[in-house]
C-alpha cells in the first residue's frame, strides 16, 4: 500500500528542507539573475511571480516530481471527463462543464448533461435580460430595482464577491443586496428601506432546505405580503436557484422562475450555475459568459500545460512545500484592490471546506497535514493592522498578494500607490530590515515568501480565470494528498446536531453533555413556548439541508 510520507521523493524534500532552511531568497537572485523570468508565468490576462519563494531549483524540481508521481494526470482527466471523484457522496465532480462553451458532450451515467446546461444558459438570458431592461415587471407594474440573493456559503459567497468585484460593470438601475447570517439582524437591515413593489428575492438553496436560507425567505416573503398585501403576486417577486422544483413551487414561485442545477455541483463551485444568477444580473448575461470563458480558458491551460509551466499546479506545489516540510499553519490572501475584498472570505471556504480533512479517500487516517488556514483582507488596510505580525512575529505566513494593473480614470495616483505598497511590501517581507546590525532585535528579518498575481485588469473574463485557478489550485492540493475535496462532512455535522437540539428543544434531556444542556435552559428563559415551536418546526424542515 502506497504511503506518502514514505515515498523516495517526500523523503528527498525532508532532507532538502534541512539543507535548504537558513537560505535566503534574495540570495537565490544574487546566484540566479533569470530567476525572476524563470519563475514567472503568464496565462491570459493573469500574470504570476512565484520567484520570491524559499524554493530552491532542487526543491521545485522534487515538487514537481511529486506531481508527476501522484493521481493528479489520471483525477485530473476523471474530473473533466465526469467520471466518480467524489467517492464519499457517489458523484462527479462538474463544475467545469458549466463553463464548457462548446459542443464536447460530458456524460454522466451514459448521458451528455451539455444539453441541459445550454437551456439553463438560455434561461437564465431571458430573465436577466428581462429584468435589466425593465421588461419584467412587479405586481404593481413597475420595473425590479433592487435584488435580494437570499443564500448561504457557496449560494452567497461567490456571487456576493463576483457583484462586488465587477461593481463598475453593473446595471446603473439595479441595486444588489446579500442576506446569508441567519441573525434576524441582517435580513432586517437589508429589508429596511426596500419597496416591495420593486423587489426583487432570489432564494438559493440546492435542496430548498437549507435551514438559514429558508428562514430568511420566509421572513423575505412574510415582510412582502405585510408591505404589499396579501393579494400581492409572490411569483412577480421571487425566483429560485435549486434542484428541488417541487418545494420552490410550494413556496409560491413560479415552475419557470426555478432554475435548475445539478446535485454533482458542489456549493463551493455553484457560482458558474444557476447559483451565478445576481451576476448575470448585475453584469448583464453577457458579463457572465464572459467570466465563464475566462475560467474556461484557465481551465484549458491546466489540462494542457506542462506541470512545470501550469499555473494551478505550481501555485498548489509551493502550498505544499509550505504545509508539508516548513511547516506553515497559515495562508494569507491580500489583494490589493477594493473591490476584490471579498475574496480572502470566497477563497477561505473553497481551501478549507475542500482540503480540510484528515483522512484520505479510502477513510484511512493521514499522517501529514492538509488544508492550511486561509485569511486575509486588503492590503493597503493590513499594512496598518496584521502586517506587523507578518513582519516580525513568530509566525511564518506565505502571502498571495494580488491586484489589477490597470487604473480607474480619474484616480491614476490613487492606484499607483497602491501598486507601488504592494511591491514594497513584497519586498520588505524578502529583504527585511538589519538598520541597526544583524543583532539588532527591532529589526525585520525578512526572509518571508510571497507570490505576486496580476491581472491586466479586473474584468468579467480575468475574474473567471482568477477564480477557476485557486479552484485548480485547491484540486492539485487534495489529489497530492490523496484526500477527497469535494464533501464536507464537518459542515453537515453541525447542522444535524442543530436539527436535533431544535427538536428537542423542550424537553429535559440528557442525551447532551451538561455544558449544552446549561446553555439551553438559558435559551429556553427567553424564548416562549410559541416562539420555541416556530423555531423548531423551521429547523426540522431544514434539518437535512445541503448547499
Amino acid at each position: 500500500m502506497f504511503q506518502l510520507t514514505r515515498s523516495v521523493t517526500w523523503q528527498s524534500l525532508l532532507k532538502l528542507r534541512e539543507e535548504t532552511a537558513n537560505d535566503r531568497i534574495r540570495d537565490y537572485f544574487v546566484r540566479d539573475p533569470e530567476r525572476f523570468n524563470k519563475m514567472s508565468l503568464r496565462v491570459g490576462g493573469l500574470f504570476l511571480d512565484y520567484s520570491k519563494h524559499q524554493i530552491s531549483d532542487q526543491v521545485l524540481d522534487r515538487l514537481l516530481e511529486l506531481a508527476h508521481h501522484s493521481a493528479l494526470v489520471q483525477r485530473r482527466a476523471q474530473m473533466f471527463s465526469g467520471d466518480i471523484i467524489n467517492v464519499t457522496e457517489d458523484r462527479p465532480v462538474l463544475h467545469t462543464a458549466l463553463r464548457n462553451l462548446g459542443d464536447t458532450p460530458v456524460i454522466v451515467d451514459g448521458k451528455d448533461v451539455m444539453p441541459e446546461i445550454h437551456s439553463t444558459r438560455e434561461q437564465i438570458k431571458r430573465f436577466s435580460e428581462a429584468v435589466r431592461s425593465g421588461e419584467w415587471k412587479g405586481h404593481s407594474g413597475e420595473r425590479i430595482r433592487d435584488v435580494v440573493n437570499i443564500g448561504i456559503g457557496g449560494s452567497d459567497l461567490g456571487p456576493n464577491m463576483a457583484c462586488r468585484a465587477l461593481l463598475k460593470h453593473r446595471h446603473p438601475e439595479l441595486n444588489f443586496h446579500f442576506v446569508s447570517n441567519v441573525d434576524g439582524a441582517h435580513i432586517q437591515k437589508v429589508l429596511r428601506g426596500l419597496n416591495p413593489a420593486t423587489t426583487l428575492f432570489i432564494v438559493s438553496t440546492k435542496t430548498f432546505s437549507t435551514q438559514e436560507t429558508l428562514l430568511n425567505a420566509r421572513t423575505a416573503r412574510r415582510w412582502f405580503l405585510e408591505q404589499a398585501g396579501e393579494d400581492a403576486d409572490i411569483g412577480a417577486h421571487f425566483v429560485a436557484a435549486s434542484t428541488n422544483r417541487k418545494a420552490a413551487m410550494e413556496f409560491g414561485i413560479r415552475e419557470e422562475n426555478v432554475f435548475e442545477f445539478w446535485a454533482w455541483v458542489g456549493g463551493r463551485y455553484s457560482m458558474w450555475s444557476s447559483i451565478g444568477l445576481p451576476i448575470a444580473l448585475a453584469i448583464g448575461f453577457d458579463g457572465f459568459i464572459e467570466m465563464l470563458q475566462g475560467a474556461w480558458e484557465m481551465d484549458q491551460h491546466f489540462l494542457q500545460a506542462p506541470l512545470e509551466q501550469n499555473m494551478p499546479v505550481l501555485m498548489a506545489l509551493i502550498g505544499i512545500w509550505y504545509i508539508n516540510f516548513v511547516g506553515a499553519e497559515t495562508q494569507a490572501i491580500v489583494p490589493y484592490d477594493q473591490a476584490l475584498h471579498q475574496l480572502p472570505a470566497f477563497l477561505q471556504q473553497l481551501d478549507m471546506e475542500s482540503n480540510g480533512k484528515s483522512v484520505d479517500i479510502f477513510g484511512r487516517p493521514v499522517d501529514y497535514k492538509t488544508g492550511p488556514i486561509v485569511w486575509g483582507q486588503t492590503g493597503s488596510n493590513g499594512q496598518h493592522a496584521f502586517f506587523q505580525l507578518l513582519h516580525q512575529g513568530t509566525r511564518y505566513v506565505p502571502i498571495d498578494f494580488i491586484a489589477s494593473l490597470k487604473p480607474e480614470p480619474g484616480v491614476e495616483d490613487h492606484h499607483f500607490a497602491l501598486l507601488t505598497n504592494m511591491l514594497a511590501q513584497a519586498n520588505a517581507f524578502m529583504e527585511g530590515s538589519q538598520q541597526g546590525g544583524d543583532l539588532d532585535p527591532y529589526s525585520c528579518p525578512g526572509n518571508r515568501p510571497s507570490s505576486v498575481l496580476l491581472l491586466d485588469e479586473l474584468t468579467p473574463r480575468n475574474l473567471g480565470a482568477l477564480i477557476a485557478l485557486y479552484e485548480h489550485k485547491v484540486f492539485v492540493q487534495g489529489v497530492i494528498w490523496n484526500i477527497n475535496s469535494f464533501d464536507q462532512w464537518g459542515v453537515q455535522l453541525g447542522k444535524r446536531i442543530a436539527g436535533e437540539i431544535s427538536e428537542r428543544i423542550d424537553e429535559r434531556t440528557q442525551d447532551f453533555d451538561a455544558s449544552t444542556q446549561g446553555l439551553l435552559s438559558l435559551v429556553r428563559e427567553h424564548f416562549p413556548a410559541s416562539e420555541k415551536s416556530s423555531a423548531s418546526t423551521a429547523k426540522k424542515k431544514g434539518s437535512k439541508a445541503s448547499r
